[in-house]
């Protein structure tokens, strides 16, 4: 961190999920206008894990009827249908062109064990407890990236998916330095999110934004989705940076320094060019560029000054 900071990097993103960071079972998923995009199939994942990498009691963390439906698709995968999937979903850290073997990711679950929610926990607030003073000293601004998908993978428990862990989060270890990175596609991955809510809730320590929208398939928590258009998806997007321009507006007023909060046009679909260049998943040129033209369109309508947010 006092690298960083030397370097005049303020705010740092980081995320706690463990083993896994974003997690795909298809990364390049076709959608009806023929671009592509990402996916994640709760029952492509669940075959994954009860099938091929064939986790003892995996198959008790699914419902019924998704358990039955993963067995019914492992039986229909081709040896090579299968090492993909399991590529898919073992891509490793954004930017990684490497995935893990089955034996890395098991390997990895058993250095966990059968940790809790509440242990899981108690490590983040620990480790917290020691790098957010000297974030703070150096005028860091440390975000959490929430979980993605935000609920529960491979057995283990994933702790920073709603409003209540950020909380308990935030509120272990009260700081200016220790905040949140508000993302709409993570948390809007749960129907259960209310996306406006969180904003207004935490707004004060949102250092960071990743703007991009998900289309769910069900109203399940824990169930499929893909990575939509910006202003297409599930996510009232015009809403979320409304409560985001309102913020910034009061951060001003109050004379904070990082009244502007900063912004990623986070993942994209491929379209166009994109289609060719076979970038690294979730961040193709022509989409994203799409898609950061499409949030500036809305803040700048937001923010005019005849029509915009009084």
């Amino acid at each position: 961190m006092r690298h960083l900071a030397d370097s005049g990097i303020e705010t740092i993103c980081y995320n706690f999920m463990p083993v896994l960071d974003w997690t795909r079972t298809d990364l390049r998923w076709t959608v009806p206008h023929g671009g592509s995009c990402m996916r994640f199939d709760i029952n492509d994942f669940a075959a994954f894990d009860i099938h091929i990498l064939k986790r003892p009691g995996a198959a008790a963390d699914f419902t019924n009827a998704i358990a039955d439906e993963a067995a019914r698709r492992a039986d229909a995968m081709s040896e090579d249908e299968k090492k993909q999937l399991a590529r898919n979903v073992t891509m490793g850290l954004p930017g990684s062109t490497e995935s893990m073997s089955l034996e890395d990711v098991q390997s990895h679950l058993n250095e966990y064990g059968a940790i809790s929610r509440e242990q899981l926990r108690d490590h983040f607030v620990a480790f917290l407890e020691e790098v957010v003073p000297v974030a703070e000293d150096l005028g860091l601004r440390l975000c959490c990236h929430p979980d993605d998908p935000p609920f529960a993978l491979l057995g283990l428990p994933r702790i920073m998916s709603t409003a209540a862990d950020y909380k308990a989060i935030l509120d272990a270890v009260d700081s200016p330095a220790n905040g949140m990175t508000f993302c709409t596609g993570s948390l809007g991955a749960r129907p259960d999110n209310d996306l406006v809510a969180i904003v207004e809730q935490f707004a004060p320590k949102i250092h960071f934004l990743h703007l991009r929208n998900v289309k769910r398939d069900t109203d399940d928590v824990a169930g499929s989705f893909y990575e939509a258009e910006h202003l297409g998806g599930d996510t009232d997007m015009v809403a979320v940076i409304a409560a985001v321009i309102r913020e910034e507006r009061r951060r001003k007023d109050e004379g904070r320094a990082d009244w502007q909060i900063p912004m990623r046009p986070d993942h994209g679909q491929d379209i166009m060019d994109d289609l060719g260049r076979r970038s690294q998943p979730g961040y193709p040129t022509i989409g994203r560029m799409k898609g950061l033209a499409e949030l500036r369109g809305v803040m700048t309508a937001l923010e005019h000054a005849e029509f915009g947010l009084r």
